[in-house]
């Protein structure tokens, strides 16, 4: 689910959305597997940026981990490809499109 400060039923609040910020993201629902993120552009000042954080997605298998790994990676940069470590029979480290951080883990 996606929806536009543009969309709301409702005007936005004062200083929630000033005026360019039509199409930025109110409300956004993400599901992997079983999981959801929910995210949006909050109050629509500033510019982004995704520094000195990692989101960490467990994977059921190997196959579901290079799938996520190459959903997350198209477009974005590989920062540790994925491959058995001591901990994990698959493990790698990609950052997205977006700039975000992302560590896929097969759990031991």
């Amino acid at each position: 689910m996606m929806m536009r400060f543009k969309d709301s039923p409702e005007p936005p609040q004062p200083g929630m959305c000033p005026p360019g910020s039509e199409n930025k993201i109110m409300h956004a629902t993400l599901r992997f597997g079983d999981t959801i993120v929910m995210a949006s552009d909050g109050r629509c000042a500033g510019k982004p940026a995704f520094e000195g954080f990692a989101l960490s997605l467990a994977a059921a298998n190997a196959a579901e981990a290079d799938r996520l790994f190459a959903a997350l990676a198209d477009g974005g940069q590989v920062q540790m490809p994925l491959a058995k470590t001591f901990f994990s029979p698959r493990f790698g480290m990609v950052a997205d499109r977006f700039g975000v951080s992302w560590m896929i883990i097969v759990p031991a």
